[in-house]
């Protein structure tokens, strides 16, 4: 399978820690990219340590890091510098997630590599983007949530606005780096066009997935406020609590969904009512139809409002904890629980490649390496000998 890797040939080097960056060179790697993630000697990046831990290793890890080769390189240092301009050389794609100006500093930054090798694309994720009065602040993921409007309409309306249980910023942002650099990479391989970079800001990939709040206050001054589990302006499509304490999510939005699903619970006068015909009649009587919606799911078990609704084609979902995707026979059949074996003989489950592609699927080669694993092989194939390679590890270079 490896051989029909769709990105297979295409030489990426990270230069990044925790989330964004990693994530974004995470997927490139799935698909075949042969990437070479720079780590510092002292320690290696962050997330080797971040939330659960198994012999001093995150799980997180083992997902984060797959099919990378992780590389030793103290950046501060001169060697350590040159070395990766001369990977930089090499290479299709640098992702790097630094605050803007820390490349330029130890001379990585955009003008001197691109020089180095015209072809190159550098994907730089940061919590503002490389232009703008905020470049230079700090900005982690919950920043750019939070000013990117996620946050604030995130919650109930009468509690502080709240945050997703995961780093989505980071991941929203690690998705458009990657969509970035293969529009890049095609613009120069089928274009016939120059190497460029794609700067991607956390707060403004967040911001470009707020749908249409921005029209919606330029045109009435309309602020989008905090509406709990529910969809605002969209009805019904709601989370909802049955008799015996479980949650299940109904999206019965659509015009003829919510017709099948009011004959269904036994109310065929609001499925046949002309007023509640549409979604902007259904919005003015908001509270009646979520009344009548949350009453008849209290009056059942889960099982059967899912069977219930299932029957009539109505799209809804027991909102799952991590136990029932574990369980689950369609993450199963779809190979999305995939387990792999450690060095001490367990075994750690990892999620599976998402997009599936038909003819040229992303795979787990190896997951999350030790720190430093490929350090030797690399620098080998640069030119560097053992000796000295080994003088390199002594002064703390690599």
């Amino acid at each position: 399978m490896t051989g029909s890797l769709p990105l297979r040939g295409v030489k990426v080097v990270e230069l990044g820690t925790l989330i964004a960056g990693p994530f974004c060179t995470r997927m490139l790697a799935e698909f075949g990219a042969d990437v070479v993630k720079i780590e510092s000697p002292r320690g290696g990046d962050p997330l080797r340590k971040w939330r659960k831990l198994h012999e001093g290793t995150s799980l997180w890890w083992y997902a984060q890091a797959r099919n990378k080769k992780s590389v030793t390189l103290d950046l501060k240092q001169s060697e350590a510098q040159e070395i990766v301009r001369r990977l930089a050389a090499e290479a299709d794609i640098v992702v790097e997630n630094f605050r803007p100006g820390a490349l330029e500093n130890w001379g990585l930054g955009w003008d001197r590599l691109s020089a180095l090798n015209p072809r190159l694309i550098m994907v730089r994720l940061s919590g503002f983007g490389q232009t703008g009065p905020y470049r230079d602040r700090a900005g982690f993921g919950a920043i750019g949530e939070s000013m990117g409007g996620l946050r604030y309409v995130t919650g109930h309306p009468d509690r502080p606005p709240v945050r997703v249980g995961v780093s989505i910023g980071d991941s929203i942002a690690a998705l458009h780096g990657v969509i970035g650099a293969l529009m890049a990479l095609h613009h120069r391989n089928v274009n016939g066009g120059r190497g460029q970079y794609v700067d991607v800001a956390l707060y403004e990939a967040v911001f470009n997935m707020m749908e249409s709040v921005l029209p919606e206050y330029g045109m009435f001054g309309y602020v989008r406020e905090r509406s709990g589990a529910s969809l605002p302006g969209i009805v019904p499509s709601n989370t909802y609590v049955t008799r015996d304490a479980r949650y299940v999510v109904i999206g019965a939005n659509a015009d003829s969904i919510f017709k099948r699903m009011m004959t269904a619970i036994g109310r065929s006068d609001l499925a046949q009512d002309p007023a509640l015909a549409h979604n902007d009649g259904r919005v003015a009587r908001t509270d009646e139809i979520e009344k009548v919606i949350g009453d008849w799911v209290a009056a059942h078990e889960l099982d059967h409002v899912l069977a219930v609704l299932e029957k009539a084609d109505v799209p809804s979902a027991k909102i799952y904890d991590i136990a029932d995707i574990v369980r689950d026979a369609h993450y199963a059949a779809r190979e999305m629980i995939r387990e792999f074996r450690l060095k001490d003989g367990k075994t750690v489950k990892l999620p599976g490649i998402v997009p599936k592609l038909s003819e040229t699927p992303g795979e787990t080669r190896w997951i999350g390496p030790d720190l430093g694993a490929h350090t030797a092989e690399v620098l080998g194939t640069l030119g560097y000998s053992a000796e000295q390679q080994a003088d390199l590890r002594r002064r703390g270079v690599i």
